[in-house]
């Protein structure tokens, strides 16, 4: 059941001829029997999952089932859950249970979806390895040994190894989209604006997007049906029209053209990494599409700029956990100060104070127009750069990383692992859309290929992937310990 897609399953669930109960039980005893291998859970609702089902069985048998009804899915534990632990895979939020539904929550539930649980993160989604997480790694399911990136860790290795069919994910520079790649499942980041971030757990506000991850650009695009649109509780909710993304995956490709950055294709790339992309160039320019090689001229500040003005909101952000209002709190205080002191030091991990110092530091009165002022200038010509491209052509392409998970052992500070993942982060600074589905393989581990868009452009970035993948078979592969 769990190799089954989105539509296949809800037409069984339609049919009767299968439960929504059935279902549920199927994916509880999987999570039960992989999931102390992987980590991909930090909190499992399989009661509130039951009692979903139940009502999805109902709404069935009346005929009134919705576009997810009796679907299993997952949320990335930053997606406030009422009455639900929602930890930012932090100590500092280890007994935090929100009083509200964050927005994607609260549509997915509506549209029917059933909630198994709450999935693994690096904290406060700083982290590309999954590594970060206060409850442990999540292991990559193709090799337990390696990384299952991040920071959307256990949205994507749940998905790769079919304890869920889908699950949302955050992206402020590559955090759905590495980990998709790392994992052999597909993952989009919408259009900043594009989906509501009214209840997840901030990072950097003006970076942040919620997504999803599942097997395939179908999957993707069902999910998103049902959780993106306008919110007049988020500030930054853009009132757009949102299509029928599911009913436009056959929409005609030939003739559209990309580009392909040479900056993309830089770096230490093995053989096999290079042949998969060539063979992914093949099966595109069969189905009608042209490539032409350019140049990014900011390439190289990306990930520069990105370390300068993700880590400044993220000091602002981060501030409210004081061990006053909510979240972890120091114990035997003797006064105010170290009270501050003492719960952020307890509270929040290594990697999440070195981002909040960086982010301080970038944004004191003698360094603020040297470093922040000059880093949201630059990011405005990168946001330039890319627009000015995507007049010219449709997508921006090519290697979603430059190769497969690395080794758990594998010794880098962040910026170093952000600098391997520099192709994901552009597509943040300027708020576009972007999408990595599997491509390959390079030593058992998949590879993903990167496909970015024109702003509110996700129905052809997601018709482009599924016509892709009906030529392909890399989103149907699964690991051998968990098929």
């Amino acid at each position: 059941m769990h190799t089954k897609t989105i539509s296949e399953l809800r037409l069984q669930l339609e049919k009767g001829e299968v439960s929504a109960t059935e279902v549920t039980q199927y994916f509880q005893d999987r999570i039960e029997k992989y999931d102390s291998q992987i980590n991909s859970f930090i909190t499992t609702t399989f009661d509130q999952a039951k009692a979903g089902a139940e009502k999805a069985d109902a709404a069935l048998k009346n005929g009134e089932g919705k576009l997810l009804t009796g679907i299993p899915i997952a949320h990335k534990d930053l997606v406030s859950t009422k009455g639900i632990l929602t930890t930012a895979a932090s100590k500092m939020l280890s007994n935090y249970t929100p009083p509200f539904d964050a927005t994607i929550a609260e549509r997915l539930e509506a549209h029917g979806a059933i909630s198994l649980g709450k999935v693994n993160m690096d904290e406060f989604a700083m982290g590309s390895t999954g590594g970060t997480s206060y409850y442990g790694i999540t292991h990559n399911p193709w090799n337990l040994d390696h990384v299952a990136g991040g920071s959307s860790s256990g949205s994507a290795a749940a998905v790769a190894a079919g304890l869920v069919l889908a699950a949302t994910g955050s992206d402020t520079g590559g955090s759905i989209r590495q980990p998709a790649s790392f994992c052999g499942v597909t993952g989009i980041k919408p259009t900043y604006g594009r989906v509501s971030r009214y209840g997840l757990v901030p990072f950097a506000s003006s970076l942040d997007q919620a997504g999803v991850l599942a097997k395939s650009a179908e999957d993707c695009a069902i999910v998103l049906e049902g959780m993106a649109g306008f919110d007049q509780k988020d500030p930054t909710s853009m009132e757009v029209e949102l299509p029928h993304f599911s009913k436009l995956l056959e929409m005609p490709l030939k003739g559209l053209k990309v580009a392909l950055p040479r900056n993309f294709f830089e770096g230490d790339m093995d053989t096999a990494t290079a042949k998969a992309i060539d063979e992914t160039l093949d099966i595109y320019r069969k189905l009608g599409l042209e490539f032409v090689e350019v140049e990014l001229k900011y390439h190289d500040l990306v990930t520069p700029v990105y370390y300068v003005v993700a880590p400044a909101e993220a000091a602002s952000n981060l501030a409210r956990y004081d061990g006053i209002r909510f979240g972890y709190r120091a114990e035997d205080v003797q006064n105010l100060e170290e009270l501050y002191c003492r719960t952020r030091s307890e509270g929040f991990g290594n990697e999440v104070k070195s981002r909040i110092l960086m982010g301080t530091y970038a944004k004191t009165e003698k360094l603020y127009k040297d470093f922040y002022i000059k880093g949201q200038q630059i990011r405005r010509l990168i946001s330039e750069e890319y627009q000015a491209l995507l007049k010219e052509v449709d997508f921006i392409a090519g290697p979603t990383v430059a190769g497969p998970a690395y080794s758990q052992n594998h010794q880098a500070s962040s910026i170093q692992n952000s600098l391997f993942d520099t192709n994901l982060i552009g597509a943040n600074l300027a708020g576009l859309p972007a999408l990595s589905h599997p491509m390959g393989f390079s030593n058992g581990l998949p590879l993903g290929f990167q496909l970015i868009g024109r702003a509110f452009d996700e129905a052809r970035l997601l018709a482009a992937a599924h016509q892709y993948q009906k030529n392909s078979e890399w989103h149907q592969k699964l690991p051998a310990n968990f098929a």
